[in-house]
């Protein structure tokens, strides 16, 4: 059922119904996405400002370096990560629509661990590699024809228009319209009693249900996300109360 926000008119990105109220509001300076990983000790705070900056970098990369057009598909071979977030804003923000099986993908977007699955599908399009380092450093010694997202990404400008509109009936995850994962995203926020003020700490996997319910659920309602990689049981407590955690998941 197409139930997208009215004032969009039936034709809107799932980016722009997720991201658009956070980073235009009164808010848009409050961290949104705080990414931890406690097999490195990395923490990562980014605003909805920021959120959106990265993800307008990301989504001029696929467009201008991929060609990714509006019913592209692109898979995801990346881990529940703040530039994993990004990307799969841009992704959407491109009317690109997000694939679990990367053989029915045109392009493979992947970390390093992963790069040689991506290589194997040898998508039409090709492949784009994370370095996920929290400094921007690329991936040395990449195979001829991989963009080096790291390297790429920060050439973009910061700012990302859509060629043309996306109707809400369009895919956007599987199979699923932009109007079936806003549905599926606000009823997840309801079941979890998600609002604008909620500080959320996930351990949740970025794939099905977890995806829904661990992104864009927090995103559609409004509220922060504290995401945990890696996550170590004895500091969760402490990082829970620190981060003035109101909901948990995972």
């Amino acid at each position: 059922m197409d139930t997208a926000p009215t004032e969009y008119g039936g034709h809107v990105t799932l980016t722009a119904a997720l991201l658009d109220h956070l980073r235009t509001g009164p808010d848009a300076a409050r961290p949104l996405i705080t990414y931890y990983d406690d097999a490195t000790g990395e923490r990562i705070e980014l605003s909805a400002t920021t959120a959106a900056n990265w993800a307008s970098k990301a989504a001029n990369l696929l467009r201008e370096e991929c060609d990714v057009e509006p019913g592209a598909k692109v898979a995801l071979l990346l881990p529940p990560h703040w530039q994993t977030a990004a990307v799969l804003l841009a992704a959407w923000w491109c009317g690109a629509e997000v694939v679990t099986d990367p053989a029915t993908a045109e392009w493979v977007l992947c970390d390093a661990d992963r790069l040689d699955l991506a290589l194997a599908v040898d998508p039409p399009g090709g492949v784009v590699a994370l370095s996920l380092d929290a400094f921007g450093k690329g991936i040395a010694g990449l195979p001829a024809g991989v963009i080096d997202f790291a390297t790429e990404v920060r050439l973009q400008p910061d700012d990302f228009v859509p060629w043309e509109p996306v109707t809400t009936t369009a895919p956007a995850l599987d199979g699923q319209s932009v109007g079936e994962l806003l549905d599926a995203a606000h009823a997840a926020a309801r079941a979890h009693h998600l609002s604008g003020g909620s500080r959320v700490l996930s351990t949740l996997e970025w794939s099905g249900e977890g995806l829904v319910t661990g992104l864009l659920a927090v995103l559609a309602a409004g509220a922060s996300l504290v995401q945990v990689r890696h996550p170590d049981p004895a500091a969760l407590e402490r990082r829970a109360q620190g981060e003035r955690v109101t909901v948990r998941l995972g």
